[in-house]
């Protein structure tokens, strides 16, 4: 699956050199966009910006301009990035049919080194869910079984990358959604440390947990993605200063520490997914890393630690789709508080409102200490054990997620569906780095591995990241 592209730099070097045109590459991604439709990744496409900035961009290169570090290249950004040419929804009902007043900084920064946004991907809507299911308009489709989910939120973003319909596309990852879906879409997907990249422009989820990161083939496109995306920005006050050249990825795998998470090797894991991680490390172990169990006890508390924090930020950001200010407004409504409750009662799916009300329920009087106070308390253990884990070793190992990808409609239990992100929560929690790569296929399914580093050490994951893919092709 994928290959159809050459690797991100190649592209663009081609296009400043003449070789390759813009509008061309455009061109076969629309075309590829449209021979795919039935797997339902892409929500919009942007047919007419994207001509225009290809055509743009051929003609600042006839003229000798240098254009940029991504000449030509097309990407799809998830549909809760604000974005130029196209509405963005989030998925969602209620703001079917919103244009953006300005842009995401991540696209603005990748449109300055000459990408082109084409398309925006589905996704669970407002990054709710782990399967796409939760989209209000439909479900995509995984490229490797069509009667399977390609995972979620990032589900639209993965399954794209996977079928070639762009060399990369943006993803955001609040608990597992970037990692998760790329798992089960076999590509490689990235979330930087908290706060690298700029959430300015970005629909909210959860806004202490919320990362924006790419999805690509290769550790060397993700990284390539990430180098133009990092760095402070003036309109994001949790924005972090970066490394130099996250696009470095030297080294060699000899002598790394590397611990496998004890807890997420237990009980509860797929086996076929087990045998898959195991085979992965063995290679690890034959090409010189150091092995080591570690165990991180409070890990096992970070699903439920996440579902209290998680909804409790979802009830305050969704507290601004109103029906008044934007996005649907229920017209019939006779006062003002019928127009709030029923604009929102129409407008926001299932999943929405049972965020918001489990959100509310933990952040309401008498409540409060008792489930988001506590919860906070043991996140703050988690982010303790995970930096004690990190003075043994250099990075942990574990699989993405307990099972690969499953059947359309297998999970319509909420409950199982969180389990979905049971090893994926935990990065999130902390704010650390973590990678999903491909590690082997179960019956015919992609299986991922997530590897983890410590806060802002991007950089260095993504160089080992590079080496553990060169063990595993």
């Amino acid at each position: 699956m994928g290959g159809q592209w050459l690797p991100i730099a190649d592209i663009a070097a081609a296009v400043q050199a003449g070789k390759l045109k813009a509008v061309d590459l455009v061109e076969q991604s629309l075309k590829t966009i449209a021979d795919k439709q039935e797997y339902q990744a892409i929500i919009i496409t942007l047919d007419d910006a994207a001509r225009a900035r290809a055509k743009d961009i051929d003609s600042r290169i006839a003229k000798g301009e240098r254009v940029g570090r991504l000449s030509g290249v097309p990407f799809i950004a998830k549909d809760n990035f604000l974005v130029f040419g196209a509405d963005t929804t989030a998925a969602s009902n209620i703001l079917k049919g919103f244009v953006a007043p300005y842009q995401a900084t991540a696209i603005e920064k990748l449109e300055a080194e000459g990408a082109i946004c084409v398309a925006k991907a589905n996704l669970d809507a407002f990054a709710h869910g782990a399967s796409t299911e939760n989209s209000d308009f439909f479900t995509t489709k995984n490229p490797y079984d069509k009667t399977r989910v390609p995972g979620g939120s990032s589900g639209g973003s993965a399954a794209a990358v996977a079928l070639d319909l762009a060399p990369f596309a943006l993803g955001t990852d609040t608990g597992g959604s970037i990692r998760q879906p790329s798992s089960f879409s076999g590509t490689v997907g990235y979330k930087p440390t908290y706060g690298l990249v700029s959430r300015s422009g970005v629909v909210a989820m959860g806004s202490s947990l919320d990362v924006i990161g790419p999805i690509a083939q290769t550790v060397e496109d993700a990284a390539l993605v990430l180098d133009v995306m990092a760095g402070k920005d003036e309109l994001d006050g949790t924005t972090i200063d970066r490394q130099t050249d996250y696009t470095d990825l030297s080294g060699d795998l000899k002598g790394k520490k590397i611990g496998i998470i004890k807890e997420h090797m237990a009980d509860g894991l797929q086996p076929e997914v087990r045998t898959v991680v195991e085979a992965a490390v063995d290679k690890l172990k034959a090409a010189g890393a150091e092995i080591k169990e570690i165990s991180v006890p409070s890990v096992d508390m970070a699903l439920a630690v996440y579902y209290i924090i998680c909804p409790a930020e979802v009830s305050s950001n969704l507290g601004r789709y109103d029906g008044q200010r934007f996005g649907f407004s229920d017209h019939d409504a006779q006062s003002l508080d019928d127009s709030y409750m029923s604009s929102r009662g129409i407008g926001f799916g299932k999943e929405a409102k049972r965020r918001i009300m489990i959100g509310t329920y933990v952040l309401s009087s008498g409540y409060y200490d008792a489930y988001y106070k506590k919860a906070q308390l043991v996140r703050s253990k988690i982010i303790k054990e995970l930096h004690e884990a990190f003075e043994q070793v250099d990075f942990l190992l574990g699989p993405v997620s307990p099972t690969t990808a499953f059947k359309i409609g297998e999970n319509a239990d909420p409950l199982q569906m969180y389990l979905q992100d049971v090893y994926s929560v935990a990065a999130n929690m902390a704010g650390n780095p973590a990678i999903s790569l491909p590690a082997g296929q179960s019956n015919g399914l992609p299986v991922g591995i997530q590897i983890m580093a410590p806060q802002r050490a991007d950089k260095e994951l993504l160089a080992v990241g590079k080496q553990v893919e060169a063990v595993l092709v």
